[in-house]
């Protein structure tokens, strides 16, 4: 397939691997990039020499177009925009922050700029920015997210029919049918979390992706709307959360239940009780871990069915 998404990016097929936290090393962004997909490194959990160390990995890995999302709130953002540039990244997704602070900066060095948004107000200050496209994230996503609970289906439409450059559908889709529907409402490509989560080249724990794929519809919960919000998969840390909620637990209350590191002492360290468990709704859908190339595949053989089915209509 070929199509906008696909020229941007130099690749096979208008699939992108989401740069997760505590997920997206090199090993899953150099699958999914092998595979024909365009894969992300996720500078959120990493350190700006991890950062750094996973990029010359993946080079090694992949001569394919691979990327590096990056949470604009990060601390250490200097030095990670540094570390891109001096390693020759030419592909950044940014999410988390204003568009305006980076884009202009990183396109002068060549970098394609993608930013991740949740409303239709935020795809318009994205597109003024001068990004090269637009990633559209439904509140079935996992990990953090909008506030107004806009679902994918209704934000696609909403936005497609306002802004002018490409446009990537995200949150609720792990399937290729999924993915046709989201390109039938206005998106030229998709990018997919969690069913990389549950892939074998996932740096995530390997608990964490048997409590994905075990998930039931319901089992995840937008929480932390006072904070920043974010999905996870319903847990002790969780009851604790709403424990909370419901005793009147102030926002300082709330910072203080949280803590530090919880993201990483769950998906990463493995603790499925006190760890914050962040993954989309479509984990209920999710019932194996396969290798990210097979995703991939199974993706766009799916896609292709779907369109099949949808003609006989």
């Amino acid at each position: 397939m070929e199509n906008r998404i696909t020229q941007l990016f130099g690749v096979e097929h208008p699939i992108i691997q989401a740069g997760m936290v505590w997920a997206s090393g090199y090993r899953l962004a150099s699958a999914v990039s092998n595979a024909g997909g365009l894969g992300l490194l996720g500078a959120g959990s990493m350190y700006p020499e991890v950062l750094q160390e996973h990029i010359l990995k993946c080079k090694k890995a992949t001569s394919r177009p691979f990327g590096v999302n990056v949470p604009l709130l990060y601390p250490d953002i200097e030095q990670l925009m540094n570390i891109i540039i001096d390693n020759g990244v030419k592909i950044v997704f940014t999410s988390a922050g204003n568009p305006r602070t980076w884009t202009a900066h990183l396109k002068t060095h060549g970098i394609t700029v993608v930013h991740v948004v949740s409303s239709l107000k935020f795809a318009l200050k994205a597109q003024t920015a001068g990004v090269d496209a637009v990633v559209a994230e439904g509140f079935e996503a996992g990990g953090h997210n909008g506030k107004d609970e806009t679902t994918t289906f209704t934000l696609l439409p909403v936005v497609r029919s306002q802004i002018k450059v490409p446009l990537i559908a995200a949150g609720g889709i792990a399937t290729g049918a999924a993915m046709l529907a989201a390109m039938v409402l206005g998106a030229d490509g998709v990018q997919v979390g969690s069913r990389f989560v549950a892939s074998n080249e996932a740096s995530s724990h390997q608990l964490f992706k048997e409590q994905v794929v075990a998930a039931k519809e319901g089992d995840t919960q937008l929480t932390l709307k006072e904070l920043v919000p974010v999905r996870l998969l319903k847990n002790k840390f969780y009851e604790d959360l709403q424990r909370a909620y419901e005793n009147g637990a102030s926002k300082e209350d709330l910072k203080n239940l949280l803590g530090r590191a919880r993201a990483k002492r769950g998906m990463f360290e493995g603790d499925m009780q006190e760890g914050e468990l962040e993954i989309g709704q479509v984990s209920a859908l999710i019932s194996d871990i396969r290798p990210a190339k097979q995703i991939v595949k199974d993706m766009v053989r799916e896609f292709e069915a779907a369109k099949l089915g949808v003609s006989r209509l």
